[in-house]
């Protein structure tokens, strides 16, 4: 089946509005960002943005990630990647239309498989935008590797008692609940089935948020502003027996729901990228038009020239192997198979992607020389930015090795390489023997 980014022209129609949207009433807020940390800053964007979500509304694009009878719109993930390109350009935008980080993904990891009543009280209002979530799952002793995950339940009579240390819990310290991935099997489990998610409101007693932990892409976070990434303390934290996504039906499924959460996840982080991507082009090209020095225009100047065609290609790249991973994901859904068969797609859109957003910011900034270093242009905090995107998710690593290991169960040893020549001839000799022979006997 070839493949089909195609959408129908009502689509392409609302596209071109978010485009316009996003220039003219979001990309503007960045110029007031300091006001909206300053005392009274949350009411005041609040004030200002709910008026440009209730147009998201009437325009029919609030939360989009979820199907229809979920409270979503249905679009699938490669009309949600063409919107997440738009919206990646800057970090206000995605909220503004009901699908930020952690919270679309905590809706939708709550909507395939919590239990009727979970929706009710925490999936609705969450898409309603009445609500915050976190999502904490990282430990301090277990990046990469999450089977050593040590955050661990015990059943007591109708309770857990949830035990733990976690950090980079996003957005704990302004959530209302928390998706938490806790260790419910024993040690003979299998590992990927020893986990849990458990749901815990914020403010249930031993949920400790120590801090938000200060990143190079915030350094001056302090802890209760939006965005932050928490470390957290559950501390013989009782939560009802029926807390866990999906009730006990859900016992030993937590990593099963976290790929279902982190799999369109990754496509949405990748396609924001490429918006982001973007926006440091046009800065790129407008600068190469702009700047004369020894001589010339800096357009005119081969090695910037090379720096033009190098980000195109590798931006147009990083935006069809997403695509492709997007409709793959679409056509997966649709014959009722999991999306872990679009793992190469997805690994391989992870870590390209993230090195193109570096690339490209770092061309920005280098063509703008002291400029692109200081706080006059985006530029700065768009690199700082950029860093995370090789992390979280998953670091490179951990996906290159995934997308190297499923390519090797596509080949075979051999002790005489397929290609090797010489055996080659000797093959080719037996096959058309008979030919060689007629000419040999007509010569």
């Amino acid at each position: 089946m070839a493949w089909d980014f195609e959408t129908e022209p009502e689509f392409e129609a609302k596209l071109a509005w978010m485009r316009t949207f996003l220039k003219q009433e979001i990309i503007p807020l960045e110029g007031l960002a300091t006001n909206f940390r300053a005392e009274g800053g949350r009411d005041l964007f609040k004030r200002i943005t709910d008026p440009l979500k209730e147009e998201v509304k009437r325009q029919g694009l609030w939360a989009a990630h979820l199907p229809p009878d979920m409270g979503g719109l249905g679009f699938g993930q490669v009309k949600l990647g063409l919107m997440h390109e738009i919206l990646g350009q800057c970090a206000y935008g995605p909220g503004i239309f009901g699908n930020q980080a952690p919270d679309s993904g905590n809706a939708e990891l709550i909507a395939v498989g919590g239990t009727e009543a979970q929706k009710r009280q925490w999936m609705d209002p969450l898409l309603a935008g009445e609500i915050r979530s976190c999502f904490s799952m990282t430990e301090p002793g277990a990046g990469a590797d999450p089977t050593l995950l040590t955050t661990n339940a015990v059943l007591d009579g109708e309770e857990w008692i949830i035990n733990g240390h976690k950090w980079f819990s996003s957005n704990a310290s302004i959530s209302d609940f928390l998706l938490v991935m806790v260790k419910t099997g024993d040690a003979d489990s299998t590992p990927y089935k020893a986990y849990s998610m458990f749901i815990v409101p914020t403010k249930t007693p031993g949920v400790n948020i120590v801090r938000d932990v200060p990143t190079m892409g915030e350094p001056d976070h302090k802890t209760g502003e939006p965005g932050g990434h928490a470390e957290v303390l559950y501390e013989n934290v009782r939560v009802p027996k029926d807390s866990i996504v999906g009730g006990m039906d859900g016992l030993g499924q937590g990593f099963a729901l976290a790929q279902k959460r982190l799999g369109p996840g990754r496509i949405h982080h990748a396609m924001r990228w490429l918006g982001q991507s973007q926006r440091a082009f046009d800065m790129l090209c407008e600068r190469a038009l702009t700047r004369y020095t020894a001589g010339s225009l800096l357009a005119e100047k081969q090695m910037v020239q090379d720096w033009i065609a190098e980000s195109h290609a590798e931006m147009q790249a990083a935006r069809l192997l997403t695509l492709q991973a997007a409709w793959k994901m679409d056509q997966l859904h649709a014959a009722g198979k999991h999306y872990s068969d679009a793992r190469v797609e997805i690994g391989i859109i992870k870590f390209w992607g993230a090195k193109v957003l570096y690339n490209v910011i770092d061309r920005a900034i280098q063509i703008h020389g002291s400029l692109g270093y200081t706080t006059d242009l985006p530029l700065e905090s768009m690199y700082r930015a950029a860093r995370a995107a090789r992390i979280y998710d998953g670091p490179d690593e951990v996906h290159k090795v995934t997308v190297a290991r499923q390519m090797l169960k596509r080949y075979r040893p051999s002790e005489v390489p397929t290609e090797h020549t010489p055996t080659r001839r000797l093959l080719a000799l037996e096959k058309y023997a008979d030919y060689l022979d007629e000419v040999a006997v007509n010569a």
